[in-house]
């Protein structure tokens, strides 16, 4: 994209071409979009074009840019205090750790805290490594959960394959995905049953009681949105139940409203006393990325392994009181707003029709998948092969022009691969969603005509 034409963006661009390393980009083609301000489910670029954020960013702020509330909370928790010890008690901490437990399954009580995803992955896995005393690891080849060493090795998509140095014990499997079915499937019955039973074979082959943890995301985020079949992560807890496994489920990205409930994981379970996971892992919605917190949510049978025995894991920031008290503000702001709730409306009654609607209308569209306010599209060259319209781990010229396309009508898609994702805000109104979804149908229009 062109340098902005405004002077003060354009030495901000300038001075980020000459001094970042910018993430999994070269930087010599580094060529970011300059953002001056954002405000609600808006941003506004270099030259002060005004954006709809279909994008969340990275599909994080929840609850929308600059929410006057939190932003108030994070400067009132300056004021009080800005930084302590991890090994002090604070206030903000553990209301955070209260509030979240509270919205986790039933005996999920304790919650250790990260600065981001990637490190709460790391640490979900070495409990579950210190809690089997096992060292392999079980992850989906359509998946992501972070970049550092141990969760880049578990992320299945391209992003891992120069990192993978094949030492980490990590062992991947195909979870369903029924529009591009690894197993011949011809209905969401048949994939789920034919993906659990080629998961247990796989630990059967390589030896189970070598396996430390499953991890697995509710619904993958980054790699596709592709909501499970309604049983599988239920056979995947069996599975881990008859081999002596930790179940951790990443919820990242899906979980604090996204997919229309307070975790994805509700979705898949039929009341508070089904089935549950090991460990969870957060980060993102739990307070929008106002400021960088993750964590990992614990079930007692896990904490109990670390009841007397320390658990050895921490870091400088653990439970940092500005991270935690913008999460308690988040929290309790979405419950008074009914924030959640709005999420799953939008997605039931907005999104997924105006979705279908849309993909009646396109012959580049092959599927629309969802839920709440977490949707992909998945294009295609051609709709009976299904061919990508761009290929795995790379783009093409269908899907910039049809992006560019919404941007210069005002809208900011989420793109991976030959996928759009629908992931605004989950405080964007109604008629903002009609308003998006409109110019994305529009842009689809340059997506047709690659089809062939």
């Amino acid at each position: 994209m062109p340098a902005p034409q405004n002077a003060e963006a354009r030495e901000v661009y300038e001075k980020e071409r000459a001094h970042v390393l910018a993430p999994w980009t070269a930087w010599g083609k580094h060529d970011p979009m300059v953002v001056t301000k954002s405000e609600g489910v808006y941003l506004w670029d270099g030259d002060d074009n005004k954006l709809l954020d279909f994008t969340s960013q990275l599909v994080n702020t929840n609850i929308g840019h600059q929410h006057p509330v939190v932003v108030k909370a994070i400067q009132d928790q300056a004021a009080e205090m800005c930084t302590i010890n991890p090994a002090h008690a604070n206030a903000a901490r553990a209301e955070a750790a209260r509030l979240i437990s509270s919205i986790a399954p039933e005996g999920m009580n304790r919650v250790f805290f990260t600065m981001a995803g990637t490190e709460a992955v790391e640490h979900a896995i070495r409990m579950a490594r210190r809690h089997t005393g096992r060292v392999k690891t079980l992850s989906a080849f359509r998946s992501y959960h972070g970049a550092t060493t141990t969760s880049m090795n578990l992320t299945g998509d391209t992003r891992r394959w120069a990192n993978d140095y094949g030492n980490t014990g990590a062992v991947h499997f195909h979870a369903p995905f029924l529009y591009r079915s690894q197993f011949y499937a011809e209905t969401e019955e048949q994939e789920c049953e034919r993906a659990l039973q080629h998961l247990d074979d796989l630990i059967a082959l390589e030896g189970p009681d070598h396996f430390a943890a499953l991890i697995i995301e509710s619904i993958p985020g980054t790699v596709g949105i592709m909501v499970p079949p309604a049983d599988y992560l239920r056979g995947v807890r069996e599975i881990c139940d008859k081999y002596g496994i930790v179940m951790i489920c990443d919820e990242v990205m899906s979980g604090f409203g996204r997919a229309g409930t307070w975790l994805a994981l509700d979705n898949f379970r039929n009341g508070p006393d089904d089935w549950t996971p090991d460990l969870i892992t957060f980060a993102k919605g739990s307070n929008s990325g106002y400021i960088p917190l993750g964590g990992v949510i614990i079930h007692d049978r896990i904490a109990e392994s670390f009841k007397d025995t320390p658990y050895t894991g921490g870091l400088t920031y653990a439970g940092h009181p500005l991270a935690c008290g913008s999460a308690v503000a988040t929290i309790n702001l979405m419950r008074d707003e009914g924030i959640v709730e709005h999420a799953k409306k939008l997605g039931e009654e907005v999104i997924g029709p105006r979705l279908r609607e849309i993909a009646e209308k396109h012959p580049s569209v092959g599927e629309v998948r969802g839920l709440g306010c977490f949707w992909a599209l998945e294009l295609v060259k051609n709709q009976e092969t299904r061919e990508p319209l761009a290929p795995y781990g790379g783009s093409s010229e269908a899907m910039a022009k049809a992006m560019g396309a919404a941007k210069a009508e005002g809208v900011l898609l989420f793109m991976n691969y030959n996928r759009f994702h629908v992931v605004p805000p989950l405080v964007i109104t109604e008629e903002q969603v009609r308003e998006g979804l409109d110019v994305l149908d529009r842009a689809l229009d340059v997506a047709d005509g690659y089809v062939d």
